[in-house]
């Protein structure tokens, strides 16, 4: 279990480095433009010729793709020994649900189940297969989002894992294994188990609640709470509660804070 949450932690951490090499690559590109542009009336244009224009945009893709590659090396080295510790103890560390579903918690369960609900109803079934194979999901599951109808730690959830586990087990029983997840996948929907301190459960509470929200308004409109007044008691609670739990947590979280990247990402 240390070792996929270390795993995880790894993964987490390389989320950042790609914003930062598109930073440092549009900073220096400005940079270089603006010097460039001042350079002409003391040493005029011809040392540059007809590159002029190209040197700022060169320099940016050299300095920004040499520290995303950088990065990604460092990444590799750092994953390969806790993969490695992985494999050698029977364990398949691309599959990280292979063997069920024991090492997530269940904030998590339900943040990759709402992706998954996400996904297909922008019609990314190919994508949507991925969370199929590798975690049970099913479109018939007892799932519901905008509003959410399941909570952590509750026996609707302990009923939900058992259906995603009995599945898992069915496809392993035929032989069939899950897709390979990687660090790609793990940045976009953060697939592989993490050990749950506060921290990351605001931050995965706050992006499943962000995916509810959102598929509230596109149900319900800009107000939907006003909206579901005209829905069924239970419907009408439950958009009420996921509303004031994702405006608490946010609230937590602060205005803009890195960890909301993905559900920002999504809510677009």
């Amino acid at each position: 279990m240390e070792l996929w949450y270390e795993l995880g932690r790894l993964y987490s951490g390389a989320g950042g480095y790609a914003g930062r090499a598109t930073r440092l690559g549009f900073t220096l590109t400005l940079v270089t433009g603006s010097l460039v542009l001042l350079s002409a009336p003391l040493f005029g244009t011809g040392w540059a010729g007809s590159f002029a224009p190209i040197i700022p945009l060169v320099v940016g893709l050299l300095a920004g793709g040499g520290l995303f590659g950088w990065e990604r090396l460092k990444v590799v080295k750092r994953v390969g020994p806790t993969r490695r510790a992985l494999s050698e103890r029977g364990l398949d560390p691309s599959r990280p649900a292979r063997d069920g579903l024991g090492l997530y918690y269940d904030p998590h369960l339900i943040l990759l189940r709402s992706e998954y609900e996400f996904l297909r109803l922008r019609g990314a079934l190919k994508t949507s297969r991925i969370f199929e194979e590798s975690f049970g999901f099913t479109p018939e599951d007892l799932f519901e989002t905008g509003p959410l109808n399941v909570e952590p730690d509750t026996g609707e959830m302990r009923l939900l894992r058992e259906q995603w586990e009995r599945r898992i087990s069915s496809r392993r029983q035929r032989g069939l294994n899950p897709p390979v997840l990687s660090l790609k996948e793990d940045l976009a929907y953060h697939v592989f188990p993490r050990e749950l301190t506060v921290p990351v459960e605001l931050a995965v509470r706050s992006t499943y609640l962000e995916i509810s929200r959102n598929l509230l308004v596109r149900r319900y409109g800009r107000d939907p709470l006003k909206k579901a007044d005209l829905a069924p008691d239970d419907l009408r609670r439950r958009v009420a509660r996921d509303l004031s739990e994702h405006a608490a947590i946010t609230e937590k979280l602060g205005p803009d804070p890195s960890t909301r990247r993905a559900g920002r990402r999504r809510g677009r």
